[in-house]
């Protein structure tokens, strides 16, 4: 089972805070934890991301786009980096998060999300249909 692991913004994480001691030892621990991920078998990839006034969104109504430039409220809700993980099931998801280092001072959170499988999509396209990929792509809605 592949998750996508989001390490969820807060008011610091939309900064740029100068490192304090406290904050380059929680760096280093969750350098050692994504070595272990790795060394489990378990990580597929990640990244952190800049914040959000660095982004932008782009807002869909029928056929007319809208960008917004950042940076964007509620930061709470906002994405400060990911992870994508493959793991037998959400309980082992789940056991890895809780151990993972928490790299901002206060409260962070953490969402787990599953990525759809191909058996998710069978009323969609076929197993085949969904494995083929077309130029640039793994495979169609991203399953592979």
């Amino acid at each position: 089972m592949r998750v996508m692991v989001f390490a969820m913004a807060n008011e610091n994480s939309q900064t740029d805070l100068t490192p304090t001691p406290e904050m380059l030892e929680a760096f280093a621990a969750m350098d050692k934890f994504t070595e272990e991920l790795v060394a489990a078998g378990v990580m597929v990839a990640g990244a952190g991301l800049k914040p959000t006034a660095e982004g932008k969104r782009i807002v869909c109504e029928g056929s007319s786009r809208t960008v917004i430039d950042g940076p964007f409220a509620e930061t709470h809700e906002m994405v400060a980096g990911f992870s994508i993980w493959e793991v037998k099931d959400m309980d082992e998801a789940v056991a890895w998060a809780k151990r993972s280092p928490n790299c901002m001072p206060g409260r962070s959170e953490i969402q787990i999300r599953p990525f759809y499988e191909a058996a998710d999509l069978a009323d969609f396209a076929t197993p085949e249909e969904l494995a083929t990929p077309r130029e640039g792509e793994r495979g169609r809605l991203g399953v592979a």
